[in-house]
């Protein structure tokens, strides 16, 4: 599974040349999608009008919704001090779950934002499509 932060779906919406690929490539793969947190796509709205309607332009794109179980999980990781709601959401959606058995891959513009163990990769990280 390929997560977007708030960092990512920013740059997604102002037309990151890796991210219009990775979004073009993965619309022509049958069940392959990129999740955007919902608390990130709100936070990446708040911070520039239209980012949200420009991300959810791409058919590829997704929203991971907020749950109930959800809502206490990263509440939790706030008062915990891993980071804002967006952030934690963001870390929540990269935990293992049921319907999906691969390792999930959070795409950011802010490595350090997340703790070991997670695989963030940082969007302008050369060779992230396997361009160097």
């Amino acid at each position: 599974m390929i997560i977007l932060d708030t960092g990512a779906t920013r740059a997604l919406a102002g037309g990151h040349k890796t991210l219009n690929l990775l979004a073009g490539n993965m619309a022509r793969t049958p069940g392959d999608l990129l999740r955007v947190p919902a608390l990130c796509l709100v936070q990446a709205e708040s911070q520039e009008a239209g980012a949200g309607g420009r991300v959810l332009a791409f058919s590829s794109v997704v929203v991971d919704d907020l749950d109930t179980a959800g809502s206490v999980t990263v509440g939790t990781m706030i008062r915990d001090g891993y980071g804002g709601a967006d952030t934690c959401h963001a870390l929540y959606c990269a935990l293992p779950r049921p319907e999906f058995t691969g390792m999930s891959i959070l795409l950011t513009d802010r490595e350090d934002a997340y703790p070991p163990g997670v695989v963030a990769v940082d969007i302008d990280a050369p060779g992230m499509l396997g361009y160097h």
